[in-house]
């Protein structure tokens, strides 16, 4: 759909929560970005050049069009900039990736959130005043490394060095609570949240008793928290 016509008559009203999202570019992140977020009762417009990727969507995201984001005209009647927050998630042409953003940015999109593939194409990116530039294959990557050496049964790195982690409690600190093992003074961890065996995560206090078996969630520096997973 290259002309495609108008999806909305008027500016929407704006919120905080983001209730509606335009993903640009369907491949394998854009496209499961875009169907999970469709999937979470979120509204989607989702845009891609690829008429096969269109159809396969159609009836999965909310609105599904076939266009040409680098031309301004195509955002303008498709109302992109109307969307609470839009994802650029061309990766392979850098050279629209660039286009795109740099359109959507003058147009005054109020939320953008770009892919880049590089870090020359995320300075890029940034230098278009791009606040939210994300590295999905090396965000992944870093993830799976730190699982795969350590005992961590999953990751989350928030920044530089903190990460949340959850583990299987260590023996040293099962029977006793988390006041007499001083697990943040011993480790510089903290644990957040506890899963027992009724199967429910329970917020972590000074009097809580650690049993073996027990989930833990884990915030902390990255060395250390893989140093605290370890002991198990």
């Amino acid at each position: 759909m290259d002309n495609p016509a108008p999806f909305f008559s008027r500016r929407r009203p704006r919120t905080n929560a983001a209730a509606s999202i335009a993903v640009i570019g369907l491949g394998r992140f854009g496209g499961a970005l875009a169907t999970e977020l469709a999937r979470s009762g979120t509204e989607v417009l989702g845009i891609d050049t690829d008429e096969d990727i269109v159809q396969s969507l159609n009836g999965v995201l909310t609105h599904v069009v076939r266009a040409d984001s680098t031309r301004q005209v195509a955002l303008e009647q498709l109302g992109v900039v109307d969307f609470d927050r839009v994802v650029v998630g061309i990766g392979s042409d850098i050279q629209a990736s660039i286009l795109t953003t740099s359109l959507l940015k003058r147009m005054g999109a109020r939320s953008i959130w770009a892919k880049a593939i590089s870090e020359q194409h995320g300075l890029i990116l940034e230098q278009l005043g791009i606040e939210h530039v994300v590295y999905p294959e090396a965000d992944m990557g870093r993830r799976i490394a730190h699982l795969v050496r350590g005992a961590m049964l999953d990751y989350v790195e928030f920044d530089r060095d903190l990460v949340v982690a959850k583990t299987i409690a260590p023996r040293e600190i099962v029977g006793r609570s988390l006041e007499d093992s001083a697990v943040r003074r011993r480790h510089g961890v903290t644990i957040v949240k506890i899963r027992g065996g009724d199967g429910e995560w329970h917020a972590a206090g000074a009097s809580s008793v650690i049993q073996e078996g027990d989930l833990l969630i884990v915030i902390g520096p990255v060395e250390r928290t893989e140093r605290f997973a370890a002991l198990v």
